[in-house]
């Protein structure tokens, strides 16, 4: 059973302490994330990270990007789809990348059939 996202988050910051921590917050979902030699930044890094394993644990993902990255679900999404946009993205993790653009695909095919069907 996944583990409840609220609780591993939790233990992830009363472990972390007083440590200072600079940029993006880091939670469990990437406590083993490790930066790679990249045209990435870190952030970009820990983003193609979260989606890579973010359905391992309950929880709403919209919570775990507030936590993790500050930032609101619609700017994530939005920083989500300029970076799988990008060969250096794909050359970070070609597997992921490519999932992430099939399914932005076919979301966006579901959307244009939802939209004529209704015109019709």
């Amino acid at each position: 059973m996944a583990e409840p996202l609220q609780d591993h988050l939790a233990e992830q910051s009363t472990a972390a302490g007083a440590e200072a921590e600079t940029g993006p917050r880091r939670g469990s979902l990437l406590d083993d994330f490790q930066l790679r030699d990249s045209p990435l930044s870190e952030r970009e890094q820990q983003i193609l990270a979260l989606e890579r394993q973010w359905w391992k644990y309950a929880g709403a993902k919209e919570q775990a990007i507030r936590e993790l990255f500050d930032l609101s679900a619609t700017h994530y999404y939005q920083i989500l789809n300029a970076l799988i946009d990008t060969e250096h993205a794909l050359a970070h993790d070609p597997m992921l990348v490519k999932r992430l653009r099939r399914l932005r695909t076919s979301r966006q095919r579901a959307r244009t059939a939802r939209r004529l069907g209704s015109d019709a």
